[in-house]
């Protein structure tokens, strides 16, 4: 369906929000709650029905859900002020008064702009047992501790890709399910998998108990169920009891397995716990995001320190303040990227994200292209199914100017995370790899996509100038280098010289971007 208000359009097939043809970033949530309000519109909808229809009826704040329908007005240019789409009804709920137009019988565009386009079809199954796992309800009677609920969600992912004859759904995509009432087959069509995890974890005075069911995708079917309980202290074992039964019961020959994941976990729940709740703040990709992150993954590993996860996230957090010119003290901050990627080498060097954390950060700080690719190439033979190792080696690739290598492995990571909410960057790159290939015309795409996902991401910016400037757009690259140096006045072309690709750097000064 999709539902057309003054010019915004609302497509529930695709779940995108549009204005004219730029997709505007909103959250799952955010949509869902949207949906609802449009869906609705003919009623004034209360607070419970909302907290019943997006949040499954656990209770929430005042605070959350006020900041959520804060979010979805700022998405469609309203506010609390003006009300000129959602109302607030003071005691009695909310309603959405825009005025729906009929939408045209004809396809409609989509981000890139391309008119007419059929919506996208449903992925091929793999060759091999493929499966994604679904985030695990929080049935706590807290509700901040979804992220523990999340952290388990993780470990079994983690576990599971290990095993190089199954096809696992990286984690990024799966979580694009959270809180929402889900076909459960339309979400094996929507990922291409055949099985399909959920469950439910609830935390308590010292234990913990995980709930979860395997379900074939293609018909509906419940393989089997079970239940888990023990102490908190004893979660892990938990995770690998679960890993196996969903080992063995989509790959009955595998009945021996042995999960050895040691190395990544940390003597202390309490560092765990400072490691779950540094990843929400990362994946908000802000310059006050990334610095909270580093300040409990700094506290993570003065409990633990050589809780190689944490370390891993921290080297990724130093690396993007450098890149994005976010350090308050470049110096300090690269020699502790060094010194952390010594750290997690040394506690365990068979580890393919540490591997491809590290590659990444050779290449790009140390300017040791050739040493990064070693790392990454060996990351991805040690797992293939890690869509993060693809990434790293897309970028490590683009940096050393083997763009259709760097094009190869960014459509792997998409394909392994078709739904990543954090899929702007993979498309900025795919855009860099076009540049470097010389398909201009297709990296603006690339770019201008990326940059409707997420405004302010300076690489798609600078790939998009590029492309323009070979295209001979002039009018177009003149606007996009003033936005580049509006979210960096002090970008220079010298920053960017070295192992990238000729015609990237050449495009940049034909843009006029400062040498």
């Amino acid at each position: 369906m999709r539902y057309l208000f003054e010019d915004y359009a609302l497509d529930t097939d695709r779940r995108e929000l549009l204005r004219g043809a730029e997709a505007v970033s909103i959250s799952p949530q955010e949509f869902d709650l949207l949906d609802h309000l449009i869906r609705n519109r003919d009623r004034v909808v209360s607070k419970d029905d909302i907290i019943q229809a997006i949040w499954k009826g656990r209770a929430i704040s005042d605070t959350a859900l006020t900041t959520r329908l804060n979010a979805v007005r700022t998405a469609i240019g309203d506010s609390g002020e003006s009300q000129r789409l959602i109302k607030t009804l003071p005691r009695r709920g909310f309603r959405f008064v825009g005025q729906i137009q009929k939408p045209p019988e004809t396809a409609g565009i989509d981000a890139a702009g391309n008119a007419g386009e059929s919506p996208p079809q449903a992925l091929e199954l793999p060759d091999k047992p493929s499966i994604a796992i679904l985030p695990f309800s929080n049935l706590s009677s807290d509700p901040e501790q979804d992220y523990f609920a999340d952290g388990i969600v993780d470990e079994i992912i983690t576990a599971l890709s290990r095993f190089k004859s199954v096809f696992v759904i990286a984690r990024n995509s799966s979580f694009t399910y959270k809180g929402r009432a889900v076909d459960l087959k339309q979400v094996g069509r929507e990922l291409g998998v055949r099985y399909l995890l959920e469950g439910s974890v609830r935390k308590a005075a010292g234990r913990v108990r995980i709930t979860c069911q395997l379900i074939d995708a293609t018909t509906g079917m419940h393989l089997w169920a079970d239940r888990y309980d023990n102490d908190l202290q004893d979660v892990f074992a938990l995770q690998d009891e679960i890993t196996v039964k969903v080992i063995s019961s989509i790959q009955p020959k595998l009945l021996q397995v042995e999960i050895d994941l040691a190395a990544r976990r940390p003597n202390d729940l309490s560092a765990y716990d400072h490691y779950l709740r540094a990843n929400l703040h990362y994946y908000k990709m802000t310059r006050e995001g990334v610095g909270e992150a580093i300040r409990l993954l700094d506290r993570a590993l003065e409990i633990d320190p050589r809780y190689s996860a944490a370390a891993s996230l921290a080297i990724l957090c130093h690396t993007i303040n450098l890149l994005f010119r976010w350090s308050a003290d470049p110096q300090r901050e690269g020699a502790e990227a060094m010194r952390l990627s010594q750290l997690v080498i040394s506690i365990d060097e068979n580890d393919p994200e540490t591997l491809a954390c590290v590659g990444w950060a050779k290449a790009f700080l140390f300017a040791d292209a050739a040493t990064g690719a070693e790392f990454v190439d060996r990351a991805v033979s040690l797992n293939p199914n890690s869509a993060i190792a693809w990434s790293y080696r897309g970028f490590v690739c683009l940096y050393a100017g083997r763009s259709e290598e760097s094009l190869l492995s960014f459509e792997q990571a998409s394909r392994l995370s078709p739904l990543d909410p954090m899929e702007f960057g993979i498309i900025a790159m795919i855009g860099g790899a076009y540049v470097g290939l010389g398909r201009f015309d297709e990296a603006v795409i690339a770019a201008r996509k990326s940059i409707g996902k997420h405004p302010t991401f300076l690489p798609a910016h600078l790939f998009l100038a590029s492309a323009l400037a070979h295209l001979g757009r002039k009018e177009e690259s003149d606007k996009t280098v003033r936005r580049i140096l509006e979210l960096q006045p002090n970008f220079r072309i010298s920053g960017r010289r070295g192992h990238w690709s000729p015609l990237y750097v050449e495009g940049l000064q034909k843009a006029g971007l400062p040498e």
